[in-house]
């Protein structure tokens, strides 16, 4: 389950001294997905502004229309190994408004895909685990660095 109402913390960013954001239960698009409009910011964010209708800032997860399961797959009959495993695809969008120009706004996606083989999240629960906290890690680690990366060009 994800937390879609309250204060979240953000990632260490150059110039911004505890971020934190708090997230107001929105109407998502469809039935699969859940969303929030990030309505109030904490810390000092200079420059940064909450969700308006000019200028979105939300925040949206989705799985998969119809979960596949291990059950979809074809198994060879030569070999007994299973083939064209089926995935299912979880996605986190965040969508950030910003100016392009004096008072043009444009929103930009943060897009986070997830793709997990079907029997895996039952068969290996330790790795897909490892995987999802290294992910997390990972980018709460590097979130100046991608921050610079999406500003610069540079990786």
């Amino acid at each position: 389950m994800f937390t879609m109402t309250g204060a979240i913390t953000g990632g260490a960013i150059t110039g911004f001294t505890t971020p934190g954001y708090t997230l107001t239960a929105d109407n998502a698009q469809d039935v699969r997905s859940k969303q929030s409009i990030v309505s109030a910011l904490t810390g000092t964010q200079t420059g940064v502004s909450a969700h308006s209708v000019n200028a979105p800032f939300t925040v949206t997860v989705r799985r998969p229309l119809i979960l596949k399961t291990i059950v979809n797959a074809m198994l060879n009959g030569v070999t007994g190994q299973y083939s064209k495993v089926p995935f299912n695809e979880y996605v986190i969008l965040v969508r950030k408004a910003a100016q392009v120009a004096l008072n043009q706004w444009q929103t930009n996606e943060f897009r986070l895909t997830a793709r997990i083989a079907a029997g895996s999240e039952t068969y290996d629960k330790p790795n897909i685990g490892g995987g999802v906290s290294f992910l997390v890690g990972f980018l709460n680690a590097n979130s100046d660095g991608f921050n610079n990366t999406t500003q610069q060009g540079t990786i």
